[in-house]
């Protein structure tokens, strides 16, 4: 197909020169495309590069899956996909031009003939190019594929292509456990090399993560109080209102911790903590990261109950509905131990942020669904007034919402009008919808542009998946080897009451 070029960005500092990386003509390979990843979140985004004239001029479609399909069959519900999940109404025109010359290839991963296929596929769009094409390889499937994928894509010498690039991009989870993230590693670089594979973790693409960056790294007025003599601590939360619906055989394997505490939230933390590269490049950005990572205090089996909670959603009430209790969905097991609400307490032991908790937690079936990082500054050191009537002066936050309502707002104490000298805390917001007036792209959009650009800024290096994991796999190899039952809380709540023994001082976890 044929697709307008990649419109430039206007000059920024922070992305200047990545913005304008050329895309190279790419075929796209997706193995697990009749998945649900695939139909609500891989080909939408697609379609919505195809729709901004961002994907490259020449871009070649493959999907491959057990499904025995027709090319025709597997375009046509790439197509009612795409009409069903796009964050748009979908062009015809444009969705007719991107899905004209899909293919399809059926069979099992570990079968040899299809990638004997595969080959076959690739070189005639090469062919019909007259030029070597890039070829991107998307992981979208179950992760105990990953290595029969990536293995026979070796054996098969598809990972390197002269006059081309070759990239994978894999999802999560990467591993469950430490020794399996590493033994993933060895695997997966025994084939590729590191430069050529993108791990993803979609938290990354999103906007407003990027911005957390954009915010202290572009605005002098932050990087002065930046650190343990003025911040108290910093709370990051990831709550949803939602159970575990149908996917209670993925969830009752990986819990809370995996799902979300392991991967997003530790990012989320890193892009609090890192400190500024010296240039707005992968590698470096990703040096900063690990250093962060490698200065957390590690959980030991005797430290586990004092920094970590668990606890599972009972039945309950969410939105004026009666909810039924983890135990109780279809398909979990009655005496089930996985955690669906998990909460940390981490030190970063390092020159800024000595003696600051770092608290994480995240839930199922919560009050309400949020994503936001909580930075709450030290209260001042004196107060010279108060009197009653004042709602209190507290200490000034600084809340970065990274969902539903996109934005930045800061906390400060403010006369209230009258002739005495009363004090209220007023919020100063930024929120993205009034401020830009558009809608933000979905995060699958900018990482798989920027994996067929090559760009791995957004994405997670190998040292720094193991240095994640090894923060986590003391809390899940206690938690495991800890019969049941678990704490339990209410659907609907803010979580179980345990969460508040990790808080230091009188402090109280937001409200969700």
């Amino acid at each position: 197909m044929t697709i307008g070029p990649l419109q430039e960005a206007p000059d920024n500092p922070l992305v200047a020169g990545l913005e304008r990386l050329p895309v190279h003509p790419t075929t796209l390979v997706i193995f697990g495309a009749t998945g649900d990843l695939a139909r609500r979140k891989l080909l939408p985004a697609i379609y919505n590069l195809a729709h901004e004239g961002a994907l490259p001029e020449r871009f070649n479609l493959i999907g491959s899956s057990r499904s025995d399909l027709p090319d025709a069959e597997y375009a046509k519900q790439a197509a009612d996909a795409i009409r069903q999940f796009s964050r748009r109404e979908p062009d015809e025109t444009v969705l007719e031009e991107l899905l004209s010359n899909v293919r399809y290839i059926s069979g099992s991963f570990d079968d040899n003939t299809v990638y004997d296929r595969l080959r076959e596929a690739l070189d005639a769009f090469d062919e019909a190019a007259g030029q070597p094409l890039n070829r991107a390889f998307y992981l979208s499937t179950a992760p105990e594929f990953f290595p029969v994928i990536v293995g026979q894509l070796g054996e098969h010498g598809l990972t390197h292509h002269p006059g081309a690039e070759v990239r994978a991009v894999i999802e999560k989870p990467f591993g469950t456990t430490l020794a399996e993230a590493r033994q993933l590693n060895r695997h997966v670089l025994s084939v590729f090399d590191e430069k050529q594979v993108f791990r993803i973790d979609h938290y990354l693409g999103k906007e407003t993560v990027q911005n957390v960056l954009a915010f202290r790294f572009a605005n002098g007025l932050f990087e002065p109080v930046w650190n343990r003599n003025y911040i108290d601590r910093v709370e990051i939360t990831a709550a949803e209102d939602i159970g575990i619906g149908t996917r209670a055989g993925y969830y009752d394997n990986a819990g809370a911790l995996r799902d979300l505490v392991q991967n997003h939230m530790l990012q989320l933390m890193c892009h609090v903590a890192m400190e500024p590269p010296v240039h707005f490049e992968a590698d470096e950005i990703r040096d900063e990261k690990v250093k962060v990572l490698r200065s957390v205090i590690k959980p030991t089996p005797e430290t586990v109950d004092d920094v970590a909670v668990r606890a599972q959603y009972g039945p309950g009430t969410v939105g004026g509905d009666t909810v039924p209790g983890y135990l109780q969905e279809e398909g979990v097991p009655p005496d089930s131990n996985t955690e669906t609400y998990a909460a940390l307490r981490l030190e970063i032991d390092n020159w800024r942020w000595a003696g600051v908790p770092f608290y994480l937690r995240t839930g199922k079936r919560l009050a309400r669904k949020m994503t936001e990082i909580a930075i709450t500054l030290k209260p001042v050191p004196h107060l010279a007034f108060q009197h009653d009537g004042s709602v209190g002066v507290r200490p000034n936050q600084l809340i970065l919402t990274m969902q539903p309502n996109e934005g930045v707002s800061l906390s400060l104490g403010a006369k209230i009008p009258g002739s005495r000298m009363r004090i209220r805390p007023v919020n100063m917001e930024f929120l993205y919808g009034t401020s830009f007036m558009s809608q933000s792209p979905e995060a699958y959009e900018r990482l798989i542009l920027d994996a067929m650009r090559g760009d791995a800024t957004l994405f997670t290096r190998n040292d720094e998946v193991e240095a994640q994991w090894e923060i986590c796999d003391p809390i899940v190899t206690k938690w495991e080897a800890t019969p049941g039952p678990l704490p339990q809380y209410e659907a609907g709540t803010h979580g179980p009451a345990e969460a508040e023994r990790l808080l230091e001082g009188d402090a109280h976890w937001r409200a969700i």
